[in-house]
């Protein structure tokens, strides 16, 4: 059994292909979309995707160089991911809204994709995203942090030991997640990916400080999680949240939202949370939309 869907391949506009995850719902409702975080593939909404397909298509796919995608031979920006994106909901349907659902280094990703297409969003639900408005993402601790990790990913993946950090993870996902996670997840192809995108990832983030993507009046909720933990401490916790408030705020019909079971990885921890704001956009601002 396939709790992740049917496997797409959708053509990006040089080419390449995305691989997606398809779960069918309704036709009358948007085309629910998942954008996993910075080296994560489509695995990330497991515990999340299945319940959504009860009211609207889920789709889960993998960027490029993820999951079941090619390697990108062109650098890995926001720019170049936001027009991947785009293109996979062409290959999804031309003529259908979508809610975009972005978790970590995907809520930028998800933004700037809905800002070059408002007329298709119904909504965007952002969850724990990574925002311009947290001031330590762009200081040198940070900064330093996050090229210790990304080296140290490598290392362990070269070695066979990066599962291991994060088997806890997928412990409780279903077999078929698990073997994929298995198969894909952890290998030095991810590490280069993730590499690849974090080179230009914070500058570019950091430019949209004069001025964010453009969302109009799209609906945005923000989930944050909670608590500290999963590589944050309590004034990075406080640091993120304070933006996520700050960008529910910015949008006409915003809602910010704490997953109170959860540190940053929520679609595993509080996904019963992420399915109920979807399913109220489904069936409250995203449903009036035309």
């Amino acid at each position: 059994m396939h709790t992740q869907g049917e496997s797409a391949h959708l053509p990006t506009r040089d080419g390449r292909t995305l691989h997606a995850a398809v779960l069918p719902g309704p036709e009358d409702a948007p085309i629910v979309v998942f954008e996993a975080g910075a080296a994560a593939s489509r695995s990330t909404w497991a515990a999340v995707q299945p319940a959504v397909a009860g009211f609207a298509t889920a789709v889960a796919y993998d960027r490029s160089g993820l999951g079941r995608s090619a390697p990108d031979p062109v650098a890995r920006t926001l720019d170049r991911m936001a027009d991947d994106l785009n293109d996979l909901l062409d290959g999804l349907g031309a003529d259908r809204r979508f809610i975009l659902v972005g978790h970590s280094a995907g809520g930028p990703i998800v933004r700037l994709a809905a800002s070059r297409r408002p007329e298709r969003i119904a909504a965007l639900v952002l969850v724990d995203p990574t925002d311009e408005a947290a001031d330590v993402l762009f200081g040198a601790p940070f900064r330093i942090l996050e090229q210790v990790m990304v080296r140290v990913g490598w290392v362990l993946a070269r070695l066979g030991l990066l599962e291991r950090v994060y088997a806890a993870q997928f412990a409780d996902a279903p077999a078929d997640v698990r073997e994929d996670a298995h198969r894909e997840a952890f290998t030095p192809g991810v590490m280069t990916t993730h590499r690849r995108q974090a080179r230009t990832f914070l500058a570019e983030l950091a430019a949209w400080r004069g001025g964010a993507p453009d969302l109009g009046d799209i609906p945005v909720t923000v989930i944050s999680g909670a608590n500290a933990g999963d590589g944050m401490n309590a004034s990075m916790r406080a640091a993120a949240n304070d933006s996520h408030a700050t960008r529910a705020q910015a949008s006409p019909r915003g809602r910010h939202v704490l997953a109170e079971n959860s540190g940053h990885l929520v679609p595993m921890t509080d996904p019963e949370l992420i399915v109920e704001e979807i399913r109220r956009l489904v069936s409250g601002p995203a449903a009036e939309m035309g």
